[in-house]
């Protein structure tokens, strides 16, 4: 039972993912189309503003792809359970592998989340001055 709720979990990691990388699209949507007819000045912060947003947006990418990877190898850690249960082998090393594996892209997703969430708030800081 544990990882069908270590799945749920995942899923609603990669939604609240999902959400921030959707924020980050529409703000870039709204910086570009300011970009036209711009001073040279406002056209400076925007190109500086974009490139941040872009760094957040390749975290995201990132974080999102680990995180499904992980949920991907927690589908087959079940599948594997319940083929191992109705074959009557024991399969527990290669579900250990995964199992290992599945939570090393949780912990590499969630750092590159972790990253994102600083450039967003170092970001918002620097703004704010």
């Amino acid at each position: 039972m544990a990882p069908v709720f270590l799945l749920t979990g995942v899923g609603a990691i990669l939604s609240v993912l999902v959400a921030r990388l959707g924020r980050i699209v529409d703000r870039m949507r709204v910086l570009h189309g300011r970009l036209p007819g711009s001073a040279e000045s406002e056209r400076h912060d925007i190109d500086i503003e974009m490139t941040g947003l872009s760094d957040r947006s390749r975290f995201i990418n990132w974080a999102i792809s680990l995180c499904t990877i992980c949920a991907l190898l927690i589908c087959a850690v079940i599948a594997t359970l319940f083929i191992g249960a109705l074959a009557e082998v024991s399969l527990s090393g290669a579900i250990a592998l995964m199992f290992i594996a599945a939570m090393f892209a949780l912990i590499a997703g969630l750092l590159s989340f972790l990253r994102e969430i600083y450039l967003a708030t170092n970001s918002a800081y620097l703004s704010s001055r």
